[in-house]
C-alpha cells in the first residue's frame, strides 16, 4: 500500500492529469517540428556531400561530426544561455527546437548518407541518359530508391529525436517531463513522473514496434 501511495497515487494522478496533459502536448509540438527539420537539414547536407566537392565535404564532416560528438544537454544550456551574450536571444522553446535540429540533423545526415550510397551509380547514369539534369537525376531517383533503403534506420532516429525532446526540462520549458516535476516539488510524490514515464512508454511503444517489424530479428548462428 505504501508502495502505490508512492509511486502510483490515484488522488495524485488525477489532480495532476491537466498540467501533464499539457505538457504533452508541448512535447508533441516540440516534436511535430524538430523531425521533420532536422530531417530536412540532414537530407540537404547528404545530398550536398554526395556531389563529391572536397572542399565541402570537409566542411559537412565537420558539421556532422561536431554535433553527433556534443551532448544535446550541453548544446542546448550553450544556445539559451550563451546566445544572448552574443546579441541573438531566444526563448526556451525556440533554443530547445534550434539545440536538437541541429543535433538529429547530424545523425539524419548520416543515414542519408549511407542511403544515397546503397544505390548503384548505375542507376543515376540512367536517369541522366534519359535526359534528366543532375539535380532531376537525384530528386526523382537517387534521392527516393536511398530513402526507401534506410526506413528503419530513419524511423529509430525519429524516436531518439522524440525522447531528447525531455532535455527541454533544463530551462524551465514545461513539457511533459517538466511538468511532472513541477507537480513533484507541490506534491513531494514521486508519482508524477511514474506517470510520465507511463505517458512516454504509450507514447512511443507503437513506434517501437513498428521499427522492430522493420529490422531483421537477430539470428543466432549455428
Amino acid at each position: 500500500m505504501e508502495l502505490i501511495d508512492t509511486f502510483l497515487n490515484p488522488e495524485i494522478i488525477a489532480a495532476s492529469w491537466p498540467l501533464l496533459m499539457q505538457g504533452l502536448w508541448l512535447t508533441v509540438k516540440l516534436a511535430v517540428i524538430i523531425v521533420p527539420l532536422a530531417a530536412l537539414l540532414g537530407l540537404v547536407i547528404a545530398c550536398l556531400h554526395y556531389q563529391q566537392h572536397r572542399w565541402l565535404n570537409r566542411l559537412i564532416l565537420l558539421y556532422v561530426d561536431f554535433f553527433r560528438a556534443f551532448p544535446p544537454l550541453v548544446l542546448l544550456i550553450f544556445i539559451y544561455y550563451g546566445l544572448p551574450f552574443l546579441g541573438v536571444p531566444l526563448n526556451e522553446f525556440s533554443a530547445t527546437v534550434l539545440a536538437l535540429v541541429l543535433n538529429s540533423s547530424g545523425y539524419f545526415a548520416e543515414i542519408f548518407r549511407a542511403g544515397l550510397e546503397s544505390v548503384s551509380p548505375g542507376q543515376n547514369e540512367a536517369a541522366r541518359s534519359t535526359g534528366l539534369n543532375a539535380r532531376q537525376a537525384m530528386a526523382y531517383v537517387v534521392v527516393p530508391q536511398g530513402v526507401r533503403n534506410v526506413i528503419p534506420d530513419l524511423a529509430s532516429n525519429t524516436l531518439e529525436a522524440i525522447k531528447q525532446t525531455s532535455i527541454a526540462s533544463a530551462v524551465a520549458l514545461p513539457e511533459l517531463l517538466r511538468s511532472a516535476q513541477i507537480v513533484q516539488g507541490q506534491t513531494y510524490s514521486q508519482t508524477p513522473l511514474v506517470a510520465a514515464a507511463l505517458i512516454y512508454f504509450i507514447l512511443l511503444w507503437p513506434l517501437v514496434r513498428v521499427i522492430s517489424r522493420m529490422q531483421k530479428p537477430f539470428v543466432i548462428p549455428r
